[in-house]
């Protein structure tokens, strides 16, 4: 396979991938071998065997998901909200084209249907073929690939779905679409009358200002809303926020987690809501409404 120039260098003989994060940040990893490289009609998709990671899904040159941590934001960004709604029936998962979110919603017995819609086919396919050890190569009858443009697929629904699952990219290019304003409003009117989401919301110490956004959109139009945190060691500083936007529900269950989950716990669980100092109520981020 050709290496993509602008993604792989050589450097003293060995194959790196030098993502470039921030105006002041590059991040390297050395590569064993290109398993798979291909442009679809949206992006260039590479799967990668890294040194550390292992496989990762690498979209325009930028690291989605890794065989090493995958897991760990795919449980947080589907249990979550999947634990606090007491009834989830119908998911949707918006991007996530990695499988992993449809993955962990299919181990609730109680989930009907799960709409996956993902605008890129070829990273289904791909994911699902050379990265098995983050979409478990996904085949269950309950979850329904939808391969189109997430947006324009949440404005057909209303009052439908249970969860929202917002699995999305950077906000950078057609993505950026995903963390505005609009967006999010026809996410309530596809959630039903007591229907939650969940959004991914970058990295709280680099990209503040995306969070803020995504909390204070949500504010606007749910009346709860609560960010939380975990530490995956893929993404920049290996400090990622989730925000979660609920019509109704906001307690999690008495009754302990039990999923089979190799990150999240319990104890986790009800952590995961604990903020730093930086980002309580009385912050920039955390502000009240």
């Amino acid at each position: 396979m050709n290496e993509p120039p602008n993604f792989l260098e050589r450097i003293d003989g060995e194959l790196w991938l030098v993502e470039d994060e921030r105006e002041n940040m590059k991040i390297s990893y050395r590569i064993k071998e290109v398993v798979f490289a291909e442009s679809s009609d949206f992006q260039h998709v590479m799967i990668l065997d890294s040194h550390d990671f292992g496989r990762m899904l690498v979209l325009d040159g930028v690291v989605q998901t890794t065989s090493l941590d995958g897991h760990i934001y795919n449980e947080m960004i589907t249990h979550v909200p999947l634990s606090i709604h007491p009834n989830p029936q119908r998911v949707l998962v918006v991007g996530g084209g990695d499988c992993g979110a449809a993955r962990e919603s299919t181990r609730y017995h109680g989930v009907d249907a799960i709409d996956m819609v993902e605008i890129d086919e070829l990273v289904v396919k791909v994911c699902k073929e050379y990265l098995p050890a983050v979409s478990e190569n996904l085949d269950d009858p309950r979850v329904n690939f939808v391969y189109d443009d997430g947006i324009e697929f949440m404005k057909t629904k209303k009052n439908y779905y249970d969860v929202i699952i917002v699995d999305s990219s950077d906000p950078v290019g057609p993505a950026t679409r995903l963390f505005e304003y609009e967006f999010h409003r026809d996410i309530r009117a596809a959630l039903k009358e007591d229907g939650l989401v969940v959004c991914q919301s970058q990295s709280p110490l680099f990209h503040r200002a995306v969070m803020r956004q995504t909390v204070d959109q949500l504010r606007d139009l749910f009346p709860i809303v609560r960010p939380y945190l975990a530490t995956v060691p893929t993404y920049p500083g290996g400090f990622w926020s989730f925000a979660l936007g609920s019509k109704r529900y906001q307690a999690l269950p008495a009754h302990p987690f039990d999923k089979p989950t190799k990150y999240l716990n319990d104890t986790i669980l009800r952590a995961c809501f604990a903020l730093p100092e930086f980002l309580r109520p009385d912050s920039e981020v955390g502000a009240a409404r």
